[in-house]
């Protein structure tokens, strides 16, 4: 095996970078004249806007520019439109208002951007907004997520009846519903996928500026890719996606929020036009946990029918989605398109029958987060799987074992039409459940009762669909000595830079140092699709490693004629070209200068299509300790075991499994973000809001098995949003088994202190 190659757990090389202060993130940019912009938002979920005075602000000190809609009109700003349309059952598109860029006579949603206001300093900026006078007409806020739906609740938009932004189905109903009559065996579950804020560590921020020679704007921001950044923009501006170029530098997290065009980009790149001065914006914390968008945020009722040997014979369910106030980029395709097919899980389920109704209310947008959909359709079905095993009085794993769809079965397409390459899930499973002992498990629940302790065990099994179809480019040229190869994803602190190189290092046989990947510039790559969904690896570092080898390809010639030999009697390895049966060679960075001395600089342009998407999943298995007195949850172990298919960087994989896991526990546990009936977020800052910290995590056993991916030549499948999507139904699943005993059947998330306390004094 290769030392610097597919498979070595290397450390990460901007890891030096970063951890030295080195790192330079979107804040930490600056540009000559600069001023600073600062939005005033909306302190009701629902109002008039009866009047603006901008007055004050603008004979404020320091004071160049205070915009309310009214200018962004006059300009011909457009609102921000999604990327993605759903179909509701009788084939209409979902409803879909516009989203202006500051308020248009009424606001929505807590949070909703009024006016902007531009000073010289940051703080005279915040003074300027402050001092905008508005007078507001309250109304009545549609808050909670079902009671939106109900006759006479408050209207979000008046063109979405109901407050439906539509109504989806997926699956068989006549067949199912037939399945459903005859079956002996039923089991019913209501849930709730809470609401979160992912609150990054690094806030959202931007610097914008406009060259008026070349009617070009410049816009730097922390993103997940500059290509969707570019183009969403050019549609906000009216201007053709080339008059933009958007750059990226590091990024402290993503998590799907850093995906998505904000009104605040829009609005900073059309006022430095305006001003002919760049701006610059950072966000708070306060300002992101009212203007970021949310995640999750759904409630489900979902039942199984089965046999009378546990085999399931149909699964249906409705599902309420919250959409916000808004739509943002990508929402109508995170409840009903993203997890499309993934609602049945890896059980062979002969029928299936799924109704998504997205929902208007006066909140924050909701949209990606880690996950997408995929963590909200797999809490569904492991939770109906468990409940299923408990009302049949069967062990969770047997249940599981004889519904998975077996390894001789794939490809397997599944009853809402999902194709899944491969998989060997049984194989996960008994390998968690060996390594958690569970022949072990009566004397480590007797332990902690003598401690006053209840004792649970929660298993669940998850596959998630990423990395969809599509394509990645990849740009390779020789620089100061190294090979450098731009690629269209972005790296935003998951190792790319390292894992990358690692793929561009197996093919030409070179040393880390010697290739550097870069990211972040709408420029020097035409096109991109950026990192989110688990696709970075297997599209961006299948382009990588497919530019490395072109490059060996193109070298070739000047190598022979260097060597005085054809380029067919060349062999290449270990990052040099050697005459066949001689030792004679020459380095390919001998090669490389020779060609830039030749005025024939060598470079490569390479375009990597996949046609079908991956399906990592994985047995995730925790055990809780749960204090009867207090309701506190420690969860004492936890243990995965996943496909990922080939790995390229056992390290980095860890890395994102934990990081993808201590999300999920927050989820289970304590993250949650609450309204109150009024519409104001209650959970609205870091006094309010709980964030997993390390305490919440124990130490991870993590295993994997390669099963490879049958839909790219490495064989990989996405691997990002994996603990996510695995950790909740595995939590709440060992606090179920937990609270069994004393009579609670269940429970939702977070599963905080409160809630299970209250849950054992009912029981």
């Amino acid at each position: 095996m290769y030392k610097f190659g597919i498979g070595q757990p290397l450390t990460r090389v901007e890891d030096q970078r970063l951890l030295t202060g080195q790192g330079r993130f979107t804040d930490d940019v600056g540009a000559p004249g600069r001023v600073f912009a600062y939005f005033l938002r909306s302190p009701h979920a629902h109002a008039e806007i009866v009047r603006i005075d901008t007055a004050a602000a603008r004979a404020l000190p320091g004071v160049v520019g205070v915009f309310t809609a009214a200018d962004a009109d006059r300009a011909g700003l457009s609102a921000i439109k999604p990327v993605i349309k759903t179909k509701n059952r009788d084939g209409s598109n979902n409803v879909e208002p516009d989203w202006p860029l500051l308020a248009r006579g009424r606001v929505r949603h807590v949070g909703n951007l009024v006016a902007m206001a531009v000073a010289t300093s940051e703080a005279a900026a915040r003074d300027a907004a402050e001092a905008i006078e508005v007078d507001y007409t309250m109304l009545p806020a549609a808050v909670d997520l079902v009671a939106a739906t109900q006759p006479n609740a408050p209207q979000v938009w008046p063109e979405a009846s109901g407050n439906i932004c539509f109504d989806w189905v997926n699956g068989d109903e006549a067949t199912t519903a037939a399945a459903f009559a005859a079956a002996p065996h039923r089991v019913k579950v209501d849930l709730v996928n809470n609401r979160l804020v992912s609150n990054p560590i690094e806030p959202r921020a931007a610097l914008a500026a406009y060259d008026p020679a070349a009617d070009r704007y410049t816009l730097r921001v922390a993103s997940q890719g500059v290509h969707n950044i570019r183009d969403r923009m050019a549609g906000a501006l009216g201007v053709k996606p080339e008059q933009i170029r958007v750059l990226t530098d590091d990024v402290g997290g993503g998590f799907g929020t850093k995906i998505f065009v904000y009104p605040e980009y829009v609005l900073a790149c059309w006022a430095a036009k305006k001003l002919g001065r760049p701006i610059k914006w950072t966000s708070d914390r306060s300002h992101a946990f009212v203007t970021d968008v949310h995640g999750r945020d759904n409630v489900a009722s979902g039942e199984l029918a089965l046999d009378r040997d546990g085999k399931i014979l149909a699964m249906r369910a409705t599902i309420y989605a919250n959409m916000g106030a808004y739509l943002s980029n990508f929402a109508p395709l995170i409840p009903a398109g993203s997890p499309a097919g993934m609602f049945t899980g890896v059980y062979a389920i002969p029928a299936a029958f799924i109704n998504v109704k997205a929902v208007f209310t006066h909140t924050v947008p909701v949209d990606a987060y880690r996950g997408a959909g995929r963590p909200e359709a797999s809490y569904l079905i492991e939770r109906l799987v468990d409940a299923a095993a408990r009302e049949m009085k069967l062990d969770p794993g047997e249940l599981r074992r004889r519904n998975f769809i077996p390894p001789h079965a794939f490809p397997f397409t599944n009853s809402l039409g999902k194709k899944f390459d491969s998989g060997e899930f049984a194989k996960n499973m008994d390998q968690a459940r060996a390594t958690v002992d569970v022949a072990g498990l009566a004397a480590r629940k007797a332990a902690a009762k003598a401690r006053g302790k209840l004792w649970g065990l929660g298993l669940s099994y998850y596959i998630e669909v990423c990395a969809f179809a599509g394509s990645e480019i990849a740009h390779a040229a020789f620089e100061d000595g190294r090979l450098a190869i731009w690629v269209g994803t972005q790296t935003n602190g998951q190792g790319h830079e390292t894992a990358f190189a690692q793929v561009a290092a197996e093919r030409l046989g070179l040393p880390l140092e010697r290739i550097v990947i870069r990211f972040g510039d709408s420029d020097r790559i035409p096109k991109g699709g950026g990192t989110g969904g688990s696709r970075s690896m297997a599209l961006g570092g299948q382009a990588a490693g497919e530019a490395a080898r072109e490059v060996i390809e193109k070298a070739k010639a000047v190598a022979g004629e260097m060597l005085e030999v054809a380029a067919a009697d060349l062999a290449y390895a270990e990052g040099a070209y050697t005459v066949v049966g001689t030792d004679r060679r020459v380095g390919l960075f001998e090669v490389a200068a020779e060609s830039a001395k030749r005025g024939q600089p060598i470079a490569v342009d390479v375009t990597y299509k996949q046609s079908d998407a991956t399906f990592p999943n994985g047995c995730h298995v925790a055990e809780v300790e749960i204090d009867p007195e207090t309701g506190e949850v420690e969860v004492v172990r936890y243990v995965a075991v996943d496909d990922f298919g080939r790995v390229v960087n056992p390290l980095l994989l860890a890395g994102q499994v934990h990081g993808g896991i201590a999300q999920g526990l927050g989820q289970a546990l304590i993250e949650h973000a609450v309204y109150d009936r009024a519409g104001q977020l209650v959970s609205g800052s870091m006094m309010d809001y709980a964030m997993p910290m390390a305490s919440l995590v124990p130490p991870i056993e993590f295993a994997w098995n390669e099963v490879l991916c049958r839909t790219n030549p490495m064989g990989v499948k996405g691997a990002g949003e994996a603990g996510a999507i695995g950790a909740p139904a595995a939590v709440v699943h060992a606090i179920l088994d937990a609270l069994a005993p004393a009579g609670v059947r269940a429970i939702d998330m977070p599963a905080t202190p409160e809630t299970i306390w209250r849950a054992l004094r009912r029981a």
